[in-house]
């Protein structure tokens, strides 16, 4: 182990993007990403960093640990921190690429991206882009502004505790019971796995007709805003976007009965009791906007994780967490189906989704990032 200094506040000037993507006239005008960077000593020539797309990720747990262990780690946010409703992943690339951009240019040798939770996709879209550019355009068809200059490509990928995309989880949460769109009350009976008489346990045939029902659900939601985005464009007085809201969208069978994709996890979501989180205020793409729920929320999106990271060549490491009670197993195994005898996997027994509590689990995953890192 070696010493890590203290944490440095980096801010990164970033190209504006659009109109109103924040309330402060100097956030529009200058705007600037920030990051945590914690340095390795002197001789370290490897870096890595640790970015979510709207997760604040200057605190991370691995910033300080890594540091320690040799690599010198930079914990960046994007513009979109700790609010996504108009999020547009190809954004977030030119903030991400920003990053990578600066470590070059301090001399960084061998530059890894983190890929966390929501971060994997990012991690492997952004290589994916940065080693064969076509961001031209956005899901909504708006240009990206974006040129291969903005996306230094990296030396490895990590995936640590990793969904496979904004868009698949957002299927596999979104609650298809809704009957109509503006009652977030409104439930078929048949499909509320809230309903005893459904389950736990349910049904492979239920499940089934779940499944199906969601994909629907959320098709009908895309069919919707592209059509609504044609309507606003061609008003006269040129409304680009709108802002709306998506109902019930953490209603994943699995939060209630852990039979399906089992692992070490107990019941219930990573923050709460489920019906609670279902129904709450503030829920993953509850409030959007049409624009950011096609470039993340919708099937259309370009972000998919392990359709991006098959299309990168460099070395990924894979950290599974057998007691995540968000990233099972199914999305696990989806992320190296894709990429097969490429991804080098490490089973974290016991870790969960944020290894809250569980120091252990961190050195655990410091040891074997740093010994991979060694290695490419």
């Amino acid at each position: 182990m070696t010493t890590a200094s203290k944490k440095e506040l980096l801010v990164l000037d970033v190209k504006p993007g659009i109109a109103m993507e924040s309330q402060s006239g100097i956030a529009q005008l200058w705007p600037k990403i920030y990051g945590a960077l914690v340095r390795a000593d002197g001789k370290s020539r490897t870096a890595a960093i640790v970015m979510h797309p709207a997760s604040n990720f200057m605190g991370h747990y691995l910033l300080e640990p890594m540091a320690a262990a040799g690599i010198t780690m930079l914990g960046l946010n994007s513009r979109y921190v700790n609010n996504d409703s108009q999020l547009i992943m190809e954004r977030v690339l030119q903030d991400l690429g920003a990053g990578v951009r600066h470590l070059r240019g301090q001399g960084y040798e061998k530059i890894l991206l983190i890929g966390n939770s929501g971060g994997a996709a990012l991690a492997s879209y952004y290589q994916a882009q940065a080693e064969n550019f076509t961001a031209t355009h956005t899901p909504a068809g708006d240009p990206t502004g974006l040129s291969p200059l903005d996306l230094p490509p990296v030396d490895g990928i990590v995936l640590t505790a990793a969904h496979p995309g904004r868009s698949r989880l957002f299927s596999e949460w979104l609650d298809p019971s809704v009957i109509d769109e503006r009652d977030p009350f409104s439930a078929d009976p048949a499909l509320d796995m809230f309903n005893p008489a459904n389950g736990p346990a349910f049904a492979p045939e239920w499940l089934a007709r779940y499944r199906a029902a969601q994909l629907a659900r959320n098709a009908r939601i895309e069919q919707w805003a592209r059509a609504q985005l044609a309507y606003v464009r061609a008003l006269p007085h040129g409304v680009r976007d709108m802002a709306f809201v998506i109902y019930r969208t953490a209603a994943d069978p699995r939060h209630l009965d852990p039979s399906i994709d089992p692992n070490d996890r107990p019941a219930g979501t990573i923050w709460g009791e489920p019906r609670e989180i279902n129904y709450g205020a503030n829920n993953i793409g509850r409030y959007t906007t049409l624009t950011a729920y096609l470039s993340q929320w919708a099937a259309c999106t370009f972000a998919d994780g392990p359709s991006n990271l098959v299309r990168t060549s460099v070395p990924v490491l894979s950290i599974e967490h057998t007691a995540d009670a968000s990233v099972v197993p199914a999305m696990n195994a989806l992320w190296v189906s894709r990429t097969p005898g490429r991804i080098v996997r490490h089973t974290l027994v016991g870790g969960t989704h944020y290894l809250a509590g569980q120091p252990e689990k961190v050195r655990e995953t410091v040891q074997v990032i740093a010994s991979w890192a060694q290695r490419i």
